[in-house]
């Protein structure tokens, strides 16, 4: 079958945990999960019948709930909203009105909140396989959820095609003027979780960063990346630059190209070891490049403890901190109105 469900477990108030999985015609597998709508599985069946598995994450749904993992809570593959990246001072202001939201991250606010999408549990919507392998699910965030205004609805899409794109596209509406800005959270290690990604070549379609403050909190400034570390715009093996700075936790302004889809090609990495080329399209301006500095020793699939460096993210987004910043494309979604958002994941190799 192109889609299959299996119900894990059930909470204790009756919801039901729920793994999907998504099949291609050349064997590829896309595992997700509606808590946190998070991807828990993106395989590709090679020649020998072996499986790379390029995210990182837990074979069981349940481990995505532990103590052990929430305590030491890196996001893996999961939705991030309602606002995605760090709002400065955990607070901003609508129509004169201010909206103080909760601080999880000192005195600012990251990815949502205390409680964000992230763990919330999905309600699904549909799933099929025409015209290629799909799952639909929905969430309902009450006005006041983390100190937002209005009842937004969100849906997210997952398709996997025989192409090996796994894309996902949100749409999402309110009844009162809000602050949107989602992403997913997805790890990537193309080379079945093994090894870390400092060989691994980068190329990034932007030409400037988001200037960011002691906290990491986007200020309104720009920098073009020409002549400085964050010149990615041509191949550049990741730990090279790693050896000038610490790390990569930035927001790349995208210097678009559309296709008539409204897509445009934001990142590419590829890596030596298995010979994949990952290419990141979306419809949104800005792609956050995180190497994972942070990602703690945690023991995943296959067996294999995670640590710093073993993976990387790039996170599709509005400008961060837009809500807070007037000359930032606008993040504020209000009545009437759709928001929508899509990336594409492409594998070649």
């Amino acid at each position: 079958m192109a889609i299959q469900q299996q119900v894990c477990s059930t909470t204790a108030s009756g919801q039901q945990l729920i793994h999907f999985t998504l099949r291609n015609e050349a064997g590829t597998e896309v595992k997700i999960t509606n808590y946190g709508a998070i991807i828990t599985s993106f395989s590709l069946l090679q020649a020998d019948g072996t499986r790379n598995d390029i995210v990182l994450g837990f074979d069981s749904v349940e481990a995505y709930r532990s103590d052990e993992y929430l305590g030491q809570y890196p996001y893996f593959g999961c939705v991030i909203g309602r606002c995605a990246n760090r709002i400065k001072d955990a607070v901003f202001e609508i129509d004169g009105t201010t909206y103080p939201v909760t601080p999880n991250f000192g005195t600012d606010q990251l990815h949502g909140g205390l409680t964000g999408f992230d763990k919330k549990i999905w309600e699904l919507v549909s799933f099929g396989s025409t015209p290629s392998p799909f799952v639909e699910m929905k969430y309902l965030s009450p006005d006041g959820e983390e100190g937002y205004p209005g009842n937004l609805e969100i849906s997210i899409r997952f398709e996997l095609t025989d192409d090996n794109e796994l894309s996902y596209a949100f749409t999402g509406t309110t009844d009162k003027p809000t602050a949107v800005n989602l992403t997913h959270h997805g790890y990537f290690n193309l080379n079945n979780g093994k090894g870390d990604i400092r060989d691994y070549e980068l190329k990034i379609y932007g030409s400037q960063v988001l200037d960011q403050d002691e906290k990491l909190c986007t200020t309104g400034s720009l920098t073009a990346v020409k002549d400085t570390v964050f010149d990615f715009r041509s191949f550049t093996r990741i730990g090279d630059r790693l050896n000038e700075v610490p790390e990569f936790d930035k927001s790349f302004v995208v210097d678009k190209n559309h296709d008539p889809s409204g897509l445009a090609l934001m990142a590419e990495v590829r890596c030596p070891a298995s010979k994949l080329l990952l290419q990141v399209y979306a419809t949104d301006p800005v792609v956050h490049f995180y190497t994972g500095k942070w990602i703690p020793a945690l023991k995943g699939k296959n067996n294999t403890v995670y640590g710093p460096f073993s993976a990387l993210c790039l996170e599709t987004q509005i400008h961060p901190n837009a809500i807070n910043i007037p000359h930032f494309p606008a993040m504020v979604l209000r009545p009437g109105d759709v928001y929508r958002s899509k990336t594409v994941y492409k594998l070649i190799g």
